[in-house]
């Protein structure tokens, strides 16, 4: 259905949508994270190379294809070939998986910023146990901002098979994030250092889908944005812009993340030897100055020799204190944006300001990237005859904000922040690799690649760089296959998948496998995405095949 007139009332508008979508939670939350997992500053490497050879070319052919056919992900595949109608339901999947647990954030960024009107903050020191004779085991074990957000955020569940209740705090937030995200789509989108990580395939794999991710690239909600473009509109200008500033995001992002953790491992360190150095006080009635952190491992080695008993006594409540460990020992995934972030506000003068103000940019940008992810769902359901014509789009976008909501509840149960991961790790991985591949591929030997190039020609006035010519005809669709041979790889060699799980007990994250019902969900979330692409082309081929019968029958 051809779009009736532009959405976009300039191009900076519209270059602004793209940025309030792809700069989003990503940027603050996920990249930080697997910059930190694979190898600290050596992650930039295969990050600038997925970059250059994946973000920039395929950001601008999927704005040049919808701004080109003016539809959503569904009807400008079609447009191209009536047999990859599978490609943009497979991006609607995806999409839809993403927002099932996406907005999830949202509700976490609403309970905090609700807490943050509190004088101390919450997670500024640990809670008193029911006796008010000390503080909570559990929170004693690790700190008080990993207590406020495993304990009294995500009240957490030992291992994914203990799935608990729904806790109605955070259903309740979950709830209102929607409302906002519903509320938002009715006023419309236009108002919206470690190298040897170079050898792991895990490392190029999570640089590809953060690029991916962060830029939006398979979802199909670039390809919605631009079908509002005018037919002029310079996309490819756009695409760099977008990518450059989107990119700078996340290193400007981690910069401060890596900064927050430096501070958090010293002071954590600094405690620890504080802790030691007052036991050794205490147990040995040693004169106070004369234990200090200069000379506190001769003086172990000292006690251990001159009072042997009594030190083996003491030995399993002396902590070894190590710098190197606190930095590696980084909070991980969804709690990233949240325990690191909380333990620099806790610590700042007037903390519950800028807990006020972090926590609404938090949601300011969770809500411009969901705003993209339900566009991505809404525009081909809207350019559908079918359903436009019987439905409005306020009971269209109702409808799919509602099932998402509903859905969602799984993530607030005690056992939801490990499906939050499993949807986090798999709904999204493999399955955007192969859309980005097939339309990759698509564009440049079914529509081909001379007349992709005179359509650009036709739109932004002058002839294709061979920079873009390249990179989608050969390099991006080769690096894409690479990704895809290391990742099933690494997936044969590596066994059986396995999970972050809370244990109380210790106070800290233990790895364990995941159990048989998760690894089924695991393949069934890979399988119904990508599945879609060779089933869309086979539907397609068996109605060409009635059709040609029936015709032939009539004759």
């Amino acid at each position: 259905m051809e779009k009736s007139r532009p959405l976009w009332d300039n191009p900076v508008q519209f270059v602004f949508a793209c940025i309030s979508y792809a700069v989003g939670l990503g940027n603050v939350w996920r990249f930080p994270y697997l910059c930190q997992m694979y190898g600290g500053g050596g992650f930039l490497i295969p990050y600038f190379i997925m970059l250059i050879v994946e973000g920039m070319p395929l950001l601008y052919l999927e704005l040049a294809v919808g701004q080109r056919m003016r539809q959503g992900s569904i009807g400008a595949w079609k447009i191209i070939s009536p047999y990859l109608c599978g490609v943009g339901v497979a991006s609607v999947v995806v999409s839809f998986f993403l927002s099932m647990y996406y907005n999830v954030i949202n509700a976490w960024a609403f309970w905090y910023l609700f807490h943050s009107f509190q004088d101390p903050l919450p997670w500024a020191t640990c809670p008193l146990n029911s006796n008010r004779t000390g503080y909570e085991e559990e929170c004693e074990k690790t700190s008080s901002t990993q207590y406020f957000w495993y304990r009294q955020t995500l009240n957490i569940s030992p291992s994914l098979e203990v799935s608990g209740a729904v806790q109605w705090e955070q259903a309740l937030c979950l709830t209102l994030a929607w409302l906002v995200v519903y509320l938002c789509i009715l006023r419309g989108t236009e108002s919206t250092g470690k190298l040897e990580q170079l050898s792991n395939p895990k490392t190029w794999i999570s640089a590809a889908t953060q690029i991916f991710f962060s830029l939006g690239l398979g979802f199909g909600s670039l390809i919605a944005f631009a079908s509002y473009n005018e037919p002029s509109n310079n996309c490819e200008r756009h695409a760099i812009i977008v990518s450059l500033i989107n990119s700078a995001t996340s290193i400007f992002a981690s910069i401060v993340t890596f900064s927050i953790y430096g501070f958090k491992a010293t002071f954590n360190y600094e405690s620890c030897i504080n802790k030691v150095i007052l036991l050794l006080l205490n147990a040995f009635d040693l004169e106070e100055g004369s234990l200090t952190a200069d000379n506190l491992n001769e003086m172990k080695d000292y006690l251990m020799a001159t009072h042997p008993q009594e030190y083996a006594q003491l030995l399993p409540q002396l902590k070894n204190c190590s710098l190197e460990a606190e930095l590696d020992t980084a909070v991980q995934g969804t709690g990233l944006a949240f325990i690191v972030y909380s333990e620099a506000i806790k610590n700042m003068e007037v903390s519950q300001l800028y807990s006020v103000l972090y926590f609404v940019m938090l949601l300011m940008l969770g809500i411009g990237s969901m705003l993209g992810n339900t566009a991505a769902i809404l525009t081909p359901l809207t350019d559908s005859k079918v359903i436009a014509t019987r439905f409005p789009k306020e009971v269209i976008s109702g409808v799919v904000c509602f099932i998402n909501c509903i859905i969602g509840l799984i993530f607030t149960m005690e056992a939801g922040n490990y499906w939050f991961d499993i949807f986090n790790d798999y709904a999204a991985t493999l399955s955007l690799l192969l859309i980005v591949l097939v339309e990759t591929i698509a564009v440049c030997y079914i529509y081909g690649l001379r007349r992709f190039e005179k359509d650009l020609h036709m739109m932004i006035g002058r002839k294709l760089n061979w920079y873009w010519k390249v990179m989608w005809a050969f390099a991006s669709p080769l690096l894409i296959i690479s990704l895809f041979i290391f990742y099933l790889t690494d997936y044969i060699l590596t066994g059986t998948l396995q999970y972050q799980a809370w244990d109380a007990t210790q106070g800290q994250l233990v790895t364990k496998d995941y159990p048989g019902y998760a690894l089924a969900v695991i393949g069934l979330l890979v399988a119904s995405s990508t599945m879609c692409i060779p089933l869309g082309a086979l539907v397609t081929f068996v109605q060409k095949r009635l059709k040609r019968e029936r015709v032939s029958t009539v004759a």
